[in-house]
């Protein structure tokens, strides 16, 4: 997919929908006597979240499992359209676009498998991780250069912001508001 094409679907979009196992996590799901234990989710993801609803992004996770462990990780990022035990992941995306009243060429959504194919297909902008299989990967708009669990959502995340004009004006505003609290930035270029 040409780059330039992925930057203009990215700067269309309205929503970001994301697939939670091997897209916001690295896949591995630890199981103990009594189920589901843990699910290990990158910090900088979540920043990367946090920076993209501050740009007035809608945030929306449509997973097939169903987990206690994401609807706390959705709260403390502040997702609250979360739908869990989705196995068919368009029907989802189609019920999130009626809700929000908004059509498919202004969501974007991350996945990882194919399982994910047909609502990424229908989506103005699809994104992937860059151990995703070739299948997905390869029908992707957008794909990242870091693994699942690894800072990829937080890369996508500047994508877009990017794609939209607005990452420098991001970066800045958190050099201003901690302006009283930081050193000034190093100047580059010289001694």
């Amino acid at each position: 997919m040409a780059a330039a094409d992925a930057r203009s679907r990215a700067a269309r979009i309205e929503v970001l929908a994301l697939d939670v196992d091997g897209t916001l996590t690295d896949g591995r799901i630890y199981i103990g006597p009594q189920g589901e234990a843990m699910k290990a989710f990158n910090v900088r993801d979540g920043f990367g979240l946090t920076l993209l609803r501050e740009a007035g992004l809608q945030l929306a996770i449509i997973t097939a499992r169903q987990s206690e462990i994401v609807r706390h990780r959705a709260a403390e990022l502040g997702i609250a359209l979360v739908m869990q035990g989705e196995r068919d992941k368009l029907a989802a995306l189609e019920a999130l676009c009626r809700k929000l009243s908004i059509t498919p060429d202004r969501v974007g959504y991350a996945g990882d498998d194919w399982t994910d194919l047909p609502a990424m297909l229908a989506a103005g902008f699809s994104a992937t991780v860059v151990d995703a299989p070739e299948a997905v990967r390869s029908r992707a708009h957008w794909v990242s250069t870091l693994a699942a669990g690894s800072g990829a959502i937080r890369e996508l995340a500047e994508f877009i912001l990017d794609s939209r004009g607005e990452l420098h004006s991001a970066l800045a505003r958190r050099l201003i508001s901690t302006a009283g609290h930081a050193r000034r930035e190093p100047q580059r270029g010289g001694p």
